[in-house]
């Protein structure tokens, strides 16, 4: 496999699926869950006590007979039951809601959450931050650990590609949902920014194993006139086999759950799956080419 000498279409292809993904986070943007931007996530089973089935539409209207302004969205899970999202409620409504719900049937409630907008707001500041004092924490940390090699190519730069594949690992995932956001309603939520730090986890570590190869190929070749492009393919191929299993094992998995799995996990497991497909193949094909290209300029 000659990595170098196709660098061009893999490092295109990258390209156009980061171009994709902001477009779609830009147009469509992201709908934020009620974690993030507050309001009461409430998931009730409701057992009709007449020969009418119980409905969403049913639901929805019982709802907004008591607060006609409130916002309300329901849905029916896999299980039969219902899962309602309103505004932030207190808990005299939280009785009023369940008053006009036993009505209609026998309810059983199954969890009940409601945050503030501004908890929610703190949040979501504090999950963005944390992202971005993720993927600078190890990039800093990558730029040390290879401080001792520094010929061809500068420790400071297996830093900046590790940061650039980690944003490329991270805008994909992110572009997904605000595609399934739009067409599909799913909103993002702290589940979402776990499994983004998981990707990155993942992802930084595959890195680092195809970039410590590089790093033992180029202390061997010290003080010989060293083929840049030669070093990268061999250690690419030194490696190759360990990434693809490593990372197979764990798509395996992540599609068991997918099918398997409960629906609640669904975007979750969708997202690290995802994110894991992405994030092997930059470890591969995006962050040796990018290695490549910036060492060869040896500044």
């Amino acid at each position: 496999m000659n990595l170098i000498a196709n660098k061009n279409i893999f490092l295109i292809f990258s390209g156009m699926m980061v171009v994709l993904a902001c477009l779609a986070i830009v147009v469509f943007g992201l709908r934020s869950g009620i974690d993030l931007k507050g309001g009461t996530q409430w998931d009730v089973s409701i057992t009709s006590t007449s020969t009418i089935a119980i409905t969403e539409n049913i639901i929805h209207s019982t709802l907004k007979k008591v607060v006609p302004t409130a916002e309300v969205v329901v849905k029916q899970l896999n299980d039969g039951s219902f899962s309602l999202r309103l505004p932030e409620v207190n808990e005299k409504d939280h009785q009023l809601y369940s008053v006009a719900l036993s009505k209609i049937g026998r309810v059983e409630e199954k969890s009940f959450s409601s945050i503030g907008p501004i908890i929610g707001s703190e949040l979501r500041r504090k999950a963005m931050w944390a992202i971005v004092f993720v993927m600078l924490g190890i990039s800093i940390y990558v730029a040390w650990a290879f401080r001792k090699v520094s010929d061809p190519i500068r420790s400071w730069k297996y830093g900046a590609v590790t940061l650039l594949t980690l944003l490329h690992d991270v805008i994909i995932p992110t572009g997904l949902l605000a595609i399934l956001g739009r067409f599909k309603g799913i909103e993002i939520d702290t589940n979402f920014i776990v499994a983004l730090l998981v990707v990155m986890g993942f992802s930084v570590h595959d890195t680092i194993v195809v970039f410590d190869r590089i790093r033992e190929n180029l202390l061997i070749r010290r003080g010989q006139k060293i083929d840049l492009g030669l070093v990268v393919n061999q250690s690419v191929r030194e490696t190759f086999t360990r990434s693809i299993n490593t990372s197979l094992t764990l798509i395996l998995v992540l599609i068991a759950l997918i099918v398997v799995g409960p629906s609640s996990l669904f975007y979750f497991v969708l997202t690290l799956l995802v994110g894991t497909i992405f994030g092997t193949y930059s470890s591969i094909f995006v962050a040796s080419p990018l290695l490549y290209l910036w060492g060869r300029r040896g500044t």
